[in-house]
């Protein structure tokens, strides 16, 4: 009888620690979103924009101009590494290509999206309210005769997974030797820089949170909106 208990107690540790490994958080000092991504995600492109999308993935997963790009708790997120460190973004930071990727792309998409077209994109002048629409005018008006390249993949990231996936200090080192790919878009190109420590545009206040996550610290004294409000943030 005290062998079975021993056996059965090794085996629930056993299980306990692999349900740990998969339900771990995505964490930097102000910010948790909530979800792991131990290996490389499957990236699939977005037919008719220049953006992939992880199918397989069980969350609002995407990568644009060079970044990683995650809808989770009412809140984006951007990285320029598939595991993080995210960094929060302001709904007037998101780059319009990003906004207008229809609703059957998310692949967990929160509860108010329910009765939205498919293939629409998610209403977010709805959710966000008027002040945000009007200073984002069509911003869901796109030429569907012409679609940007999609940038290439960073591939090299494969071979850091579990263990050996590097923090922020070493993906720059990384990154400055294996992808030398530039964002295009203005607004990510902000973003780009600003996560390697030169200034970029604000990112705002958390809408929503994580059931653990720790409150985002709001935008210093004289940060406001910039100058990319009303105008098209891609194609």
């Amino acid at each position: 009888m005290r062998t079975v208990l021993i056996a059965l107690s090794m085996l629930l540790c056993s299980t306990t620690s692999a349900l740990a490994q998969v339900s771990v958080n995505i964490a930097v000092p102000g910010v948790s979103i909530g979800f792991n991504v131990p290996v490389y995600p499957r990236l699939v492109p977005v037919p008719g924009y220049p953006v992939y999308y992880a199918p397989s993935l069980g969350a609002n997963y995407f990568f644009y101009d060079g970044m990683y790009w995650v809808y989770q708790y009412d809140n984006w997120y951007a990285s320029s590494w598939y595991n993080g460190p995210w960094e929060l973004v302001s709904p007037d930071y998101v780059p319009l290509v990003i906004l207008r990727i229809p609703v059957r792309y998310y692949r967990r998409p929160p509860g108010y999206f329910r009765g939205w077209a498919l293939g629409a994109p998610p209403r977010w002048g709805e959710h966000w309210g008027n002040a945000w629409e009007q200073d984002h005018r069509d911003w869901d008006r796109r030429d569907r005769r012409v679609v940007p390249a999609r940038a290439p993949l960073p591939l090299y990231q494969r071979q850091y997974s579990g263990n050996r996936y590097p923090p922020a200090p070493q993906q720059r080192s990384l990154e400055s030797r294996n992808y030398r790919y530039q964002p295009r878009d203005p607004v990510v190109r902000q973003r780009y820089e600003a996560q390697r420590g030169r200034p970029g545009p604000e990112t705002g206040p958390p809408r929503g949170r994580a059931p653990d996550q720790n409150r985002e610290r709001g935008p210093g004294p004289g940060q406001g909106r910039g100058p990319e409000h009303g105008h098209d943030h891609g194609n």
